[in-house]
Protein backbone atom coordinates (compact mmCIF):
# COMPACT_ATOMS: atom_id res chain seq x y z
CA UNK A 1 0.00 0.00 0.00
CA UNK A 2 2.89 2.27 0.73
CA UNK A 3 4.26 2.82 -3.58
CA UNK A 4 0.44 3.26 -4.69
CA UNK A 5 -0.44 5.66 -1.19
CA UNK A 6 1.93 8.41 -2.71
CA UNK A 7 0.82 8.41 -6.18
CA UNK A 8 -3.19 8.63 -4.94
CA UNK A 9 -1.89 11.36 -2.24
CA UNK A 10 -0.04 13.68 -4.69
CA UNK A 11 -2.84 13.59 -7.17
CA UNK A 12 -5.70 14.07 -4.69
CA UNK A 13 -3.97 16.99 -3.12
CA UNK A 14 -3.48 18.84 -6.71
CA UNK A 15 -6.54 18.26 -7.12
CA UNK A 16 -7.77 20.01 -3.71
CA UNK A 17 -5.46 22.92 -4.91
CA UNK A 18 -6.75 23.46 -8.36
CA UNK A 19 -9.97 23.62 -6.74
CA UNK A 20 -9.18 26.11 -4.50
CA UNK A 21 -8.52 28.57 -6.82
CA UNK A 22 -11.60 28.94 -8.23
CA UNK A 23 -13.86 31.58 -7.23
CA UNK A 24 -17.41 32.79 -8.51
CA UNK A 25 -18.21 36.31 -8.34
CA UNK A 26 -21.84 36.76 -8.91
CA UNK A 27 -23.40 39.22 -11.43
CA UNK A 28 -22.95 42.44 -8.80
CA UNK A 29 -19.66 41.14 -7.47
CA UNK A 30 -16.10 42.40 -8.80
CA UNK A 31 -13.01 40.90 -7.77
CA UNK A 32 -9.74 42.76 -6.29
CA UNK A 33 -6.80 40.23 -6.41
CA UNK A 34 -3.86 40.50 -5.30
CA UNK A 35 -0.48 38.23 -6.37
CA UNK A 36 2.77 38.53 -3.67
CA UNK A 37 1.06 41.70 -2.24
CA UNK A 38 0.61 43.44 -5.94
CA UNK A 39 -2.71 43.93 -8.16
CA UNK A 40 -2.95 41.81 -10.44
CA UNK A 41 -5.41 39.80 -12.74
CA UNK A 42 -7.11 36.43 -12.48
CA UNK A 43 -6.12 34.08 -14.60
CA UNK A 44 -9.05 32.91 -16.58
CA UNK A 45 -12.10 35.41 -16.09
CA UNK A 46 -10.37 38.73 -15.25
CA UNK A 47 -11.82 39.97 -12.30
CA UNK A 48 -15.70 39.24 -12.58
CA UNK A 49 -18.28 38.58 -13.03
CA UNK A 50 -18.00 34.42 -13.08
CA UNK A 51 -15.57 32.05 -12.61
CA UNK A 52 -12.07 33.70 -11.53
CA UNK A 53 -8.74 31.57 -11.02
CA UNK A 54 -6.23 32.34 -8.59
CA UNK A 55 -3.12 30.59 -7.70
CA UNK A 56 -3.77 29.44 -4.47
CA UNK A 57 -1.34 30.79 -1.17
CA UNK A 58 0.11 33.21 -3.98
CA UNK A 59 -2.78 35.67 -4.57
CA UNK A 60 -5.72 37.05 -2.56
CA UNK A 61 -8.89 37.69 -3.57
CA UNK A 62 -11.06 40.81 -2.24
CA UNK A 63 -14.64 40.67 -3.28
CA UNK A 64 -16.32 44.11 -3.72
CA UNK A 65 -20.35 44.50 -3.73
CA UNK A 66 -21.13 47.09 -7.05
CA UNK A 67 -24.74 47.53 -5.53
CA UNK A 68 -25.74 50.54 -3.70
CA UNK A 69 -25.08 50.79 -0.21
CA UNK A 70 -27.84 52.58 1.97
CA UNK A 71 -26.16 53.98 4.92
CA UNK A 72 -27.77 55.72 8.00
CA UNK A 73 -25.53 58.94 9.02
CA UNK A 74 -26.44 58.97 12.56
CA UNK A 75 -27.77 61.59 14.71
CA UNK A 76 -24.79 64.81 14.46
CA UNK A 77 -25.47 67.58 17.17
CA UNK A 78 -25.22 71.08 14.87
CA UNK A 79 -24.89 74.34 15.72
CA UNK A 80 -26.40 76.48 13.17
CA UNK A 81 -25.35 79.59 11.98
CA UNK A 82 -27.92 81.34 14.50
CA UNK A 83 -26.52 79.43 17.41
CA UNK A 84 -29.28 76.49 17.45
CA UNK A 85 -28.41 73.51 19.26
CA UNK A 86 -30.46 71.07 16.93
CA UNK A 87 -29.59 67.23 16.25
CA UNK A 88 -29.94 66.23 12.82
CA UNK A 89 -29.66 62.89 11.14
CA UNK A 90 -29.48 61.90 7.17
CA UNK A 91 -29.44 58.67 4.78
CA UNK A 92 -26.45 58.44 2.11
CA UNK A 93 -26.99 55.89 -0.87
CA UNK A 94 -23.60 55.37 -3.04
CA UNK A 95 -21.90 52.81 -5.08
CA UNK A 96 -18.48 51.61 -5.74
CA UNK A 97 -17.58 52.44 -9.56
CA UNK A 98 -14.16 51.32 -9.47
CA UNK A 99 -13.57 48.49 -7.33
CA UNK A 100 -9.39 48.75 -7.24
CA UNK A 101 -9.61 52.36 -6.24
CA UNK A 102 -12.41 51.54 -3.44
CA UNK A 103 -9.55 48.90 -1.54
CA UNK A 104 -6.69 50.34 -2.56
CA UNK A 105 -7.18 54.01 -2.16
CA UNK A 106 -8.68 53.61 1.25
CA UNK A 107 -8.71 51.25 4.07
CA UNK A 108 -12.19 50.36 4.71
CA UNK A 109 -14.74 52.52 2.24
CA UNK A 110 -17.69 51.84 3.84
CA UNK A 111 -16.33 53.52 7.45
CA UNK A 112 -14.41 56.03 5.37
CA UNK A 113 -17.51 57.16 3.56
CA UNK A 114 -19.71 57.31 7.18
CA UNK A 115 -17.24 59.54 8.50
CA UNK A 116 -17.14 61.76 5.79
CA UNK A 117 -20.90 61.67 5.50
CA UNK A 118 -20.67 62.60 9.29
CA UNK A 119 -17.90 65.61 8.93
CA UNK A 120 -19.86 66.75 5.57
CA UNK A 121 -23.00 67.22 7.66
CA UNK A 122 -21.70 69.01 10.33
CA UNK A 123 -20.06 71.29 8.59
CA UNK A 124 -22.46 72.40 5.99
CA UNK A 125 -25.13 72.54 8.29
CA UNK A 126 -23.25 74.72 10.62
CA UNK A 127 -22.96 77.35 8.23
CA UNK A 128 -26.43 77.70 7.88
CA UNK A 129 -29.35 79.28 9.63
CA UNK A 130 -32.27 77.29 10.81
CA UNK A 131 -34.90 78.68 9.49
CA UNK A 132 -32.80 77.68 5.79
CA UNK A 133 -32.21 74.31 7.34
CA UNK A 134 -35.97 73.35 7.72
CA UNK A 135 -37.04 75.39 4.57
CA UNK A 136 -34.72 74.79 2.12
CA UNK A 137 -34.13 71.12 2.65
CA UNK A 138 -33.65 70.14 -1.45
CA UNK A 139 -31.20 72.80 -1.57
CA UNK A 140 -29.18 71.65 1.72
CA UNK A 141 -29.29 67.63 0.16
CA UNK A 142 -27.88 68.65 -3.21
CA UNK A 143 -24.60 70.30 -1.58
CA UNK A 144 -24.54 67.25 0.65
CA UNK A 145 -24.66 64.97 -1.45
CA UNK A 146 -22.09 67.31 -4.31
CA UNK A 147 -19.35 67.98 -1.36
CA UNK A 148 -19.35 63.99 -0.03
CA UNK A 149 -19.48 63.02 -4.06
CA UNK A 150 -15.92 65.45 -4.58
CA UNK A 151 -14.56 64.08 -1.63
CA UNK A 152 -15.20 59.70 -2.50
CA UNK A 153 -14.50 60.08 -6.11
CA UNK A 154 -10.80 59.00 -5.45
CA UNK A 155 -11.27 56.24 -3.94
CA UNK A 156 -14.27 55.12 -6.69
CA UNK A 157 -17.04 55.57 -4.96
CA UNK A 158 -20.25 57.93 -6.28
CA UNK A 159 -22.71 59.27 -4.27
CA UNK A 160 -25.92 58.80 -5.80
CA UNK A 161 -27.93 60.58 -3.16
CA UNK A 162 -27.86 62.40 0.27
CA UNK A 163 -31.19 63.19 2.60
CA UNK A 164 -31.68 65.02 5.75
CA UNK A 165 -34.32 62.62 7.49
CA UNK A 166 -34.67 64.09 11.03
CA UNK A 167 -34.05 67.64 12.09
CA UNK A 168 -34.86 67.40 16.16
CA UNK A 169 -35.28 70.91 17.52
CA UNK A 170 -34.38 71.65 21.56
CA UNK A 171 -37.56 71.50 23.50
CA UNK A 172 -36.92 75.33 24.80
CA UNK A 173 -36.99 76.10 21.01
CA UNK A 174 -40.22 74.04 20.14
CA UNK A 175 -42.26 75.72 23.53
CA UNK A 176 -41.27 79.16 22.15
CA UNK A 177 -42.71 77.68 18.51
CA UNK A 178 -45.71 76.49 20.03
CA UNK A 179 -46.35 79.73 22.08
Amino acid sequence: MGPLASPLALLFLTVVLLLMGFNVLREYERGVIFRWGRLAKGLIGGNGPGVVVIIPFIDKLVRVSLRTVTMDVPPQDVITKDNVTVKVNAVIYFRVVDQERAIIQVEDYLYATSMMSQTTLRSVLGQSQLDDLLSKREQINADLQRIIDQQTEPWGIKVSAVEVKNVDLPQEMQRAIAR
